[in-house]
This record gives C-alpha cells, sequence and structure tokens, in this order.
C-alpha cells in the first residue's frame, strides 16, 4: 500500500559555488546575491573556508541569512558539521535560494554528496556547479602541480556553468584560446566571458530550466543529482539489480531504503562501486539520492517507482 506523500515544503533552490582559490568566486557571489534579491528570491549563504578566519563574511549583507565553516573543506574534515548546519538553515531561516561558496580546494562531486543528505534530500533542488576559472591563473596553469592542475579541470568538468573569468587581462588570441580550452574540457556547459565576474543572473538561472546538456556525441556531460522519495516496499533483488544496471554514470548513491521484511528503512551507500548496507534503526525518511554523470533524471525516477511494491 503507497504510503501519503511527506513532503510538504516548497524546495530552496541550491546553486554550488566552485573555482580554484583567487578566481572570483566571492565577486560572483556577491552579483548574484544582489539579483536573486532584484527579482524577489530571498536567498541565504553557506561559505566555507580553509582558515580559522572567515575573510569573505562582510561580502554578505546583514539581511541574508548566512552559515559559515572555517578551518576545513565541506567534503571532508567539515562534512559532519555541514548536516547539521543545513538542518539549522532549514529549521531558523526563511529563504528561496541557497548559495554555497566552497574553498578553492573542493572538489565539485565530494561537495554535491556533501550538500545533500538523505535526511533533507527533498527539501533541497539541486540547479548545478558554477566554475568560475581565472584566464591567467589557466595561461600560466604550466606552473601548477599535477595535482592542482587535476582539481581545476575537475572543476571545470563537472560545471553546468563555467565563468571565463579576467578575460580583460588577456589577449584576443588568448581568449579565444581559453574559451576553446574549456569548450573542450565541457562541451556541456555554457561559458561567459567576463571580467570581474560580472555575470546577468538571467544567464546563469536559465541553465537550470534545461534538465539535460548535450555535449560530444550525443553524451550529457554535467554533474546532476536526482532525489526520489521511496513511498512504498522495494525488494533487495530488485534494487541490487536496479544498481548493478546504473553503475556506469553514477558516482554517489546513497538513502534510507524501505526493503521488504525490514522494520525500518535500511542505509545504504554506494561510492566508487563500492554498495554498501547498513540496518536502520528508526524511520527514516525515504530518500534516495543518485549523483553522476549522463542521468536522464524521468528515467531515474521512473525506474526507481517502479521498484516500490
Amino acid at each position: 500500500m503507497k504510503k501519503e506523500k511527506r513532503n510538504v515544503f516548497m524546495k530552496k533552490d541550491v546553486y554550488i559555488l566552485s573555482g580554484f582559490l583567487g578566481s572570483g568566486k566571492t565577486t560572483l557571489l556577491k552579483g548574484l546575491l544582489e539579483s536573486l534579491k532584484a527579482e524577489g528570491t530571498k536567498p541565504a549563504v553557506l561559505m566555507n573556508e580553509l582558515g580559522s578566519v572567515s575573510i569573505d563574511s562582510d561580502e554578505v549583507d546583514e539581511d541574508t541569512a548566512l552559515r559559515e565553516m572555517l578551518d576545513g573543506c565541506i567534503c571532508c574534515t567539515l562534512s559532519d558539521k555541514l548536516e547539521s548546519q543545513l538542518q539549522d538553515l532549514l529549521m531558523k531561516e526563511d529563504f528561496g535560494a541557497l548559495v554555497i561558496e566552497t574553498t578553492g580546494a573542493a572538489h565539485p562531486v565530494e561537495v554535491v554528496d556533501s550538500i545533500l543528505s538523505p535526511l533533507f534530500a527533498d527539501r533541497f533542488d539541486f540547479k548545478g556547479i558554477l566554475t568560475v576559472v581565472d584566464g591567467l591563473q589557466w595561461r600560466e596553469r604550466g606552473s601548477f602541480s599535477p595535482s592542482v592542475l587535476h582539481l581545476m579541470r575537475e572543476q571545470i568538468r563537472h560545471a553546468s556553468f563555467l565563468v571565463a573569468n579576467k578575460v580583460d587581462l588577456l589577449t584576443e588570441m588568448e581568449q579565444g584560446t581559453f574559451a576553446y580550452d574549456l569548450q573542450q574540457l565541457n562541451p556541456g556547459a555554457s561559458i561567459y566571458l567576463t571580467s570581474h565576474s560580472k555575470v546577468p543572473v538571467e544567464a546563469i538561472t536559465s541553465m537550470t530550466k534545461k534538465d539535460r546538456y548535450e555535449g560530444g556525441e550525443g553524451h550529457t556531460l554535467t554533474l546532476q543529482a536526482v532525489v526520489h522519495t521511496f513511498e512504498a516496499g522495494v525488494s533487495g533483488e530488485d534494487f541490487e539489480k536496479w544498481v548493478h544496471a546504473h553503475q556506469e554514470s553514477i558516482y554517489r548513491m546513497k538513502g534510507y531504503i524501505p526493503l521488504q521484511g525490514r522494520k525500518h528503512p535500511t542505509l545504504f551507500q554506494y561510492s566508487y562501486g563500492m554498495p554498501l548496507y547498513m540496518p536502520g534503526d528508526m524511520n527514516y525518511p525515504t530518500n534516495f539520492v543518485v549523483i553522476g554523470e549522463g542521468l536522464d533524471r524521468e528515467r531515474i525516477i521512473s525506474s526507481l517507482k517502479s521498484l516500490e511494491r
């Protein structure tokens, strides 16, 4: 028998600002907040700094709900604290959109994984990753270590929207090469060449109106998150078959699965090809989060619904 749907709350849009250190994320954040307010959307901000002192919090107006996470990265050392901060925002603040400014050292897949806890994933609508790329840093990328260069490429490759920043400091030929390089790394993302991170909010919000971005040879390349809430029991055997059939395009899966024959939903986590089941001890919300590339949102949700009995 189907359970009555529990989610009666309006979902909050979530934007992630990514980009290497000094690329211009905070400038973009300030402009995005002003634009969201101008169109009638009340924003909230979660700001992550690697250091013990917040440098950029003064850029956020007093009337904007702000949470700060210092001394670490939200996708690793602070992942446990992140959940409580997001819960606190949902309980205490009135907002329509959440903008998360990550550290320059954050990997985008890990950030999306961290913010979408199954406990409240149905309260958020992940809109995409905005990655700011510094034109001068990219031109001089040969001077970076292999690990730093790999991170920069990952931040670019997983973006929904690329802000090619500081182009006023590049020649016309360098600007063309810059845009070409970004497009080769991420054919599915929108690219906006600018200076001082000035981007019209319409250009950003328009990226969220498309569920899919078709890149080279018809492949969808941008990172996506799909949230499904199970409303009935699921066969363990059918669920395992579903996981096996979707392994290639999925990076992370996590959530509470109402497996048939079990009193409480089972916590399921999947990362780097390794599934993990943990018996539940109470009735957690049966939200299931899927993170990956090339996901067909409607097909994923339809196939998960078909598992419910």
